[in-house]
This record gives structure tokens, sequence and C-alpha cells, in this order.
């Protein structure tokens, strides 16, 4: 496919416009200025999205909705999130492949903590005016790699124009009715628990604020996260967790969302958190874009080491609730233990 420049509206329009006249989105060919119309990406679009399929997709790209199928006694999950350039990723750090895989695992994870099977993903793009065809290629073959890998199916989207690049994307699964697992859970005596480590993807994130340059590997939990997918299913089936929330605003954030909708408080043990490479205390609990999983448990529950490969830490406990001024509580190395305020990350603020 030749590159393409600039997604625009023109004055130039070709003979018999698709809308009667009006102003229609075009890709504009810098080679040969030549005028063509938005169908033409989609249809490249969809090539792509046929190399991950989901047998819950009925129909995918093509008509005006998309038709899934789910799964006999199954309940729908639906979950959206907004990427935006900038604010979420920055081109001169991240590759578009990592931006695309980093996209879809926000909604996968979200999934994952449902306890929910991913079935498929609906992306609306805006692209701005200048950004090369590349990029977008690059960013399409990040996330639809990361689909295949879940057999998640690109079922849908939009595209439009826009000032810097904007991706939305929505992700949909199935649980088994009645059997999600909830935020609101967790009950006095219960243990914490997280998948994995914490504060890696931070700690890249601090590098690069620190005008350092650092190797976007497949290995790294900044540039390519994985959805804890397996994990939350097993979790699930076994009905061991009582409450669930994936990390991607920080420990001290998202476990405060659980003592919330639980009406609970919480303690965490300083030393028992597991930190990521380069991570120290601070960004394992106030860092973000883990995208593990914390889950409670009944204190009698034997919760493995591992769950489907993937490292499980005990580090805290769930405690009634007396002060709502304060839902988390840390134990130091100190052995004194002090109120933890929630410092991860919060849109409309000034901390970043």
């Amino acid at each position: 496919m030749v590159p393409f420049v600039r997604l625009s509206h023109t004055s130039q329009m070709p003979q018999n416009p698709i809308d009667d006249g009006t102003k229609s989105l075009y890709l504009i060919y810098l080679c040969d200025n030549r005028v063509i119309k938005e169908r033409n990406l989609i249809r490249h679009i969809r090539r792509l999205a046929g190399f991950s399929m989901s047998r819950a997709v009925v129909r995918g790209i093509g008509d005006d909705c998309a038709i899934l199928r789910l799964s006999a006694g199954s309940e729908l999950l639906v979950t959206t999130d907004l990427c935006l350039e900038n604010v979420h990723f920055r081109q001169a750090w991240h590759p578009a492949p990592a931006v695309g895989h980093r996209c879809l695992t926000r909604g996968l994870s979200d999934i994952a903590a449902m306890g929910g099977e991913p079935l498929a993903c609906f992306l609306s793009l805006g692209l701005p005016e200048d950004l090369p065809q590349s990029w977008v290629n690059g960013f399409l073959r990040g996330l639809l790699k990361l689909a295949k890998k879940f057999n998640v199916q690109l079922a849908g989207g939009d595209i439009s124009a826009a000032h810097q690049i904007t991706a939305d994307i929505i992700v949909t699964g199935q649980v088994p009715a009645g059997k999600a697992v909830l935020r609101s859970g967790a009950r006095p005596g219960d243990r914490i628990y997280v998948t994995g480590s914490l504060g890696g993807s931070a700690a890249v994130l601090k590098q690069l604020y620190a005008g350092k340059t650092v190797k976007p590997t497949r290995s790294s939990a900044h540039f390519y996260p994985t959805p804890r997918l397996e994990a939350g299913t097993w979790l699930r089936k076994r009905g061991l967790a009582t409450a669930m929330i994936d990390l991607s605003d920080g420990l001290s954030v998202d476990l405060t969302h659980i003592c919330d909708e639980s009406r609970v408080s919480a303690v965490i043990t300083a030393h028992n958190l597991p930190l990521g490479k380069g991570a120290d205390l601070e960004l394992a609990l106030h860092g973000g874009e883990d995208y593990e999983l914390l889950f409670t448990a009944p204190k009698r529950t034997q919760v493995p080491r591992q769950i489907a490969g993937t490292r499980i830490t005990e580090i805290g406990e769930i405690q009634n609730r007396t002060n709502y001024s304060t839902a988390i509580h840390i134990l130091g190395e100190n052995g004194k233990v002090r109120p933890l305020a929630q410092r991860g990350w919060e849109h409309f603020s000034k901390q970043r």
C-alpha cells in the first residue's frame, strides 16, 4: 500500500462523491496527489484484522454493526479505554507497535480483572494529517499481534482526522452468569495478593522523563505489558478471589477502589511488595501501568505461589473500616503503621 500523508477534509472533490457533494474524509497520497476515499484505509484494516479471529464474532467489519454470539449461560463484559498522544504515550518514547500493544492491554486487563474471557475489540482512531502510514501500520501490528495471542477479533471501529493521535478502544468479553469477580466482595480478614511485580513500568517512565534512552524490548513491562487473563480466569473458575481489580493507576489508587466498593479498609506490608526491575517502594505503591491483578481471598484459602506461570505474592490484609478519610495503611520497614495517601495516576491533576 502506498504511504498516505494525511487525513483531511478537502475541497478538491472527486466526481460523484458518495455524500452528494458534502465534504467527506479522504486520504491524500503525496506521491501523485491522488484523492481516495476513507474506505480504502478501512479495507486495509479489515485485511489486517482477518489475522485474528474469534468464534464469538458472527459478523465483524463490513456491516453497520458487529454481531457477537455469547456462549450459553454467559453474560457480556464491556470495557472502554481512551489512549491519547502526550497523555498515555509519546511518539519520541514509544514506538508505534508498543502503543498498539499497550492500547489493547488496557482493555484486556479489565476483562482479566473480572475473571472473563475476551471476545472482540472495536477501535476508533483519530489521526493527525501529517502522520505517516508506517506509524498506523506499526500501531495495528502491535495491537493485532496481542489480539491474536488471546483470540480477540477486531470487529469494527471508526476513523477520523484529529489534531493528535487518539485511540478509543472497546473490548468485549464473557463470563458465566453471576460469576464475574467484582470489586465489592472483599471482607474483613481476607488476605490481599498481587500477580507479578510492581513498579517496573513506572521505573522505565521515570528514566524517560529524565531524558534517558530506553530500548523498547518485548520483555519490558512498560512497553509490552502482559494482561493476566489466564490468572484471572483461573481465580474465577476456582472461586478463590472475593474481589479483584487490575493495577493500572497504581496500588494506592486501585486498592482504594476495592476498599470503597467493599466498604472495608486495608493494611499492606511494605517489605512484602514484589518490586519490579528498577523499582523502589514509592514506584511500587504509586507508579501505575503495571497491569497486574490485585485480588483478595479468605484467610484460610490456600492460594498457590504461582498461577498460570505467574508469581503470586501476599501483601496485606483487609480490615473493618472505621476511618473513612483513609482507606489504606502501610506497615513500614520500621514496624510502624501509617496512613497511605493515594498518589497514583489521576487525570486532571498536575502531578505529571
